[in-house]
């Protein structure tokens, strides 16, 4: 045994899954099913095995819906990274903001607008925020001397931590530099070898072959752009003409890749002109422990946290709440734990995107903005900025390459439009591995809940095998579960920790601590 305090651990309560709750997808007043966790301390890693296996946070409770008995079916949904597509509707978004960014003007009448614009389905798991305070006394956690920053108190006392949390790393939107990963296939890319046919139009359709041909827009622009690009050049190179070879080159600087479909950082990081009527900044500020920068812009961040909950969700506002940090070797510069990114406008915030950086991914936990600034689709905008920044990290720490959207929920329409950032994958609620989401969503139609993997013979390889490795904190002393089981007094608690370590796994079973009294 040893004192829970030497290393960072994870620290749990579990909380069977016990009656229904109200659901926010289809009101059904009880048919929202989930076993529970709070969490006194939580590693990031131990929180990327968990997602991997269907939990979620909200705050420092994390929970998992009953897949197979819940109304609404929640399957965790990662988006590959490094190999999104932008579709459509998403450069519709990019192309909005640029415009907004460099002209001031944008159409405020927007046909539908995108439901991420409110990450619906994070705000509905904040009502289980306090739903299971923990029954942990304090002087029973001063035993444990665990990171101060770590004690569960009462609601009041988070709101006063929110207030305490932020170390802050400035990344500015200017220096980040993006690289998709090379030799990414492109659907969609005409074959080289396509011959050309061109047939007469027919009497009255089609060009007139007498006149010289129109030009494709494309090409129009792509020569504007040499023009330009060589008018910049010019007074660097101190009047001395370029080569046409230096022409080619310049051109295929300009753009990562010629002839391929944007990528978002194209959109994200287009140089915008000098008398642009808007500067958009994106700043990722440490929310635990807390850093300067983000206890000077909490009060800002709150202001509008508190209207996006009154005016999106007709909802009081309640707290957002944090983990703690930590810097593992290979990791990305701002290490792991949990950020803000805030969206500064013209030097004010009119968004926050809450994240979690993990070992493996970016997890987004929610997002709130400025209603005021509905018009700019910012739910889409901050995914999309969320997947760019994924893949910044993922040059500084190769093992980061997806990004986690939370829940997809199919038998809700509204929450559909995760599946649109492609290509993305959904959790096989049985095994735990994951199925490109196009498998999925065939089965889906069929049926609410699903076992996506379609090998009958496979099963949880992370499923409980040593019930008695289980790690139990008891009494500020760390022990086996088979050593607890003998000293327990009172009734058996093994069905309870059977359900819980079949749950979160062997693996984290026997790394975190099970809080038992």
């Amino acid at each position: 045994t040893m004192a829970a305090a030497e290393s960072s651990l994870s620290i749990v309560e579990y909380f069977r899954g016990e009656d229904g709750y109200r659901c926010g997808y289809c009101k059904n007043e009880t048919g929202n099913l989930s076993h529970g966790m709070w969490a006194h301390s939580m590693t990031v890693q131990d929180y990327q095995d968990l997602i991997d296996r269907g939990w979620r946070r909200s705050g420092k409770y994390v929970y998992k819906p009953i897949m197979n008995k819940t109304c609404c079916p929640q399957y965790t949904i990662r988006c590959q990274a490094l190999h999104f597509q932008t579709s459509k509707s998403h450069k519709k978004v990019l192309k909005k903001m640029l415009k907004f960014i460099s002209k001031g003007d944008v159409s405020k009448v927007m046909g539908g607008e995108e439901p991420m614009d409110s990450h619906i389905e994070d705000v509905v798991a904040c009502s289980y925020e306090y739903r299971n305070e923990s029954h942990v006394s304090q002087a029973e956690l001063k035993l444990l001397s665990v990171d101060h920053r770590e004690r569960a108190e009462t609601e009041d006392k988070d709101k006063e931590q929110m207030k305490e949390e932020v170390n802050v790393k400035k990344v500015e939107s200017s220096s980040l530099q993006i690289h998709v990963a090379k030799g990414t296939p492109v659907p969609g890319e005409p074959s080289h070898s396509t011959k050309i046919v061109h047939a007469l139009p027919k009497p009255g359709k089609g060009a007139d072959l007498n006149k010289p041909p129109c030009r494709k827009a494309k090409d129009i622009r792509k020569e504007r752009k040499l023009q330009k690009l060589l008018q910049n050049q010019m007074c660097t190179c101190e009047g001395s003409p370029l080569q046409a070879g230096d022409q080619v080159l310049l051109l295929q600087n300009s753009k990562s890749k010629p002839n391929q479909p944007k990528t978002v950082e194209d959109f994200i990081f287009a140089s915008l002109p000098d008398d642009a009527a808007h500067k958009l900044e994106v700043r990722l500020v440490r929310s635990s422990p807390p850093s300067s920068q983000f206890e000077a812009t909490f009060q800002e961040s709150y202001q509008v946290y508190k209207r996006y909950q009154m005016v999106i969700h007709k909802d009081p506002p309640d707290k957002p709440t944090v983990n703690q940090a930590e810097n593992l070797p290979n990791g990305p510069d701002c290490g792991y734990g949990s950020f803000h990114q805030q969206y500064w406008l013209d030097g004010k915030i009119i968004a926050v995107g809450v994240i979690d950086i993990l070992p493996y991914c970016v997890s987004s936990v929610y997002l709130y903005y400025d209603p005021d600034y509905s018009f700019l689709s910012l739910g889409v905008y901050s995914a999309l900025r969320e997947i760019a920044f994924t893949r910044q990290l993922h040059e500084k720490a190769p093992d980061l390459c997806f990004y986690y959207m939370g829940f997809y929920i199919h038998s809700c329409p509204k929450m559909r439009y995760k599946g649109q950032y492609r290509p993305s994958d959904l959790l096989c609620p049985e095994t735990y591995v994951w199925i490109p989401i196009e498998q999925c969503l065939p089965l889906l139609e069929h049926s609410k809940y699903c076992r996506f993997n379609q090998d009958v013979k496979a099963v949880d390889d992370g499923r409980i095998k040593e019930l008695g490795r289980v790690r139990v904190l008891h009494k500020g002393t760390i022990m086996p579960y088979s050593v607890y089981k003998k000293r327990r007094k009172g009734p058996s608690d093994e069905a309870s920790v059977h359900q819980y370590a079949s749950l979160v796994g062997q693996t984290c079973s026997e790394r975190m601590l099970l809080f038992r009294s």
